[in-house]
């Protein structure tokens, strides 16, 4: 029991700490997160006490309101936090892949698959969708370029596999850094889960190793946070 409340509380200290330096991150660029949460929370358990004074028992929609106004702060700190993340890092080599850090399960990321010598890169992301491949460097056509070398490599591999490709950036044609998972996860489920086994286990025979990315590429110790619960990526 001992051992049991020891970890419990270690455990409170980590996710605490971890708030604390999430939170410290998103007020390099918005200052207003701490008062935007707390008005969230405020008023909806306003809300919640004003329903409960009108219908009764109040007692009831206080009970209900302390929850909800948590975790009303909870998705507003989450998803401005996120924001302000991905503030920081646009445009950085190498932000692409701490975004497909963040893919939720059934998703495979693996960064720096391939790069020339402009530092341009590409990653890739293997899901029931198929094969994503995804680029990123300051000329679109040289990107461009990349992804199709890569593509065809990648379909000798995997003939029968969808490939799509993606370029980050703010062009056109071209996909913004923070929207870039949701793109991934509104792309058509093309494979079943198990053909998803099999084809991470056919891209092994590519035989690639994670190029180096670009020195550089990202604040240290960021992590990009996501506006809800935490994701499980799998690798």
């Amino acid at each position: 029991m001992a051992r049991k409340d020891q970890e419990d509380t270690g455990e409170k200290k980590g996710r605490i700490a971890q708030i604390k330096q999430t939170y410290r991150m998103a007020r390099r660029s918005d200052r207003w997160v701490g008062w935007v949460t707390l008005a969230w929370m405020l008023g909806v358990l306003g809300l919640t006490i004003l329903i409960g004074w009108l219908i009764g028992p109040i007692w009831i929609w206080l009970i209900l309101g302390l929850p909800s106004a948590l975790l009303a702060g909870a998705i507003v700190f989450g998803r401005r936090a996120e924001r302000a993340a991905y503030s920081q890092i646009e445009g950085q080599p190498g932000a692409a892949a701490a975004a497909l850090g963040t893919l939720r399960r059934g998703w495979d990321s693996a960064p720096g698959i391939g790069a020339n010598r402009h530092q341009d890169v590409v990653h890739r992301a293997v899901g029931r969708p198929g094969i994503v491949l995804i680029g990123e460097g300051e000329v679109h056509g040289r990107v461009a370029n990349l992804l199709q070398q890569e593509k065809k490599r990648h379909a000798r591999v995997a003939p029968e596999t969808p490939v799509y490709d993606i370029v980050v950036g703010r062009g056109q044609d071209e996909v913004p850094l923070p929207k870039l998972t949701k793109h991934l996860q509104k792309l058509p489920k093309n494979l079943r889960p198990a053909e998803v086994t099999e084809l991470r286990q056919r891209l092994r025979a590519l035989g690639t190793q994670p190029v180096g990315m670009p020195k550089g590429p990202l604040p240290k110790g960021m992590k990009l946070p996501t506006g809800g619960p935490p994701p499980t990526t799998r690798r």
